[in-house]
């Protein structure tokens, strides 16, 4: 997915969407933008906008499509004994590019995106190039071994020190080998965008 201004997207969206825009300089020039705006009255969302506003959030985090939102969403509402905005979440979040992100191998979704879409990334020994492969507990994410003295590399390991990764996966910054030891939980607080909301909105 093609993002012409992040920054104008995170203006409306947050600043969560983006790793880019999660800087202090972005907050102060937001800061000052609400300042000047001060003594206007916020202009109160319908139920379809607050719906519509939590979709793109989800789709400018995760860099997806609106064909790739629906998709999960369908199979997640089609999904039987499971909550579906559990089912949901672990859509988004068991996506190669994803799990590649949260091991720490790459700073952003997008880098990460990149990684798997240009073949520095294996599963379970064999090499996969398609970002939204669908990773399952116990797989095995590594860096080929022909790519980890790449330049996009440099400086893993001086990042992963200070890196912590969510409990669901395991990395081996030695060996650069990551695991995903079980699914992932949705919890609403943890997360900067609403669930609930994206599934109402596609079921309207």
């Amino acid at each position: 997915m093609i993002v012409k201004s992040k920054y104008k997207i995170a203006k409306r969206l947050g600043a969560e969407v983006f790793e880019k825009t999660q800087s202090q300089k972005f907050a102060l020039s937001e800061a000052r933008r609400k300042n000047a705006r001060t003594g206007r009255r916020p202009r109160a969302l319908s139920d379809f906008g607050r719906q519509l506003l939590e979709k793109q959030k989800v789709r400018y985090t995760y860099g997806i499509s609106e064909k790739q939102l629906t998709r999960y969403v369908t199979e997640a509402l089609k999904t039987r004994g499971t909550d579906p905005l559990t089912t949901l979440y672990r859509k988004l979040e068991m996506r190669l590019d994803s799990v590649v992100y949260r091991l720490g191998l790459a700073p952003t979704r997008r880098m990460a995106r990149q990684l798997v879409s240009h073949g520095h990334i294996c599963v379970n020994g064999r090499k996969v190039t398609i970002p939204s492969y669908s990773t399952r507990t116990g797989e095995t994410i590594t860096v080929r071994s022909g790519s980890a003295q790449k330049t996009v590399f440099a400086g893993l390991h001086e990042r992963l020190a200070d890196y912590s990764a969510p409990s669901w996966v395991s990395f081996d910054a030695k060996k650069l080998t990551g695991s995903v030891k079980e699914l992932p939980q949705y919890s609403a607080p943890d997360t900067h965008f609403d669930l609930t909301q994206v599934l109402e909105y596609y079921s309207r």
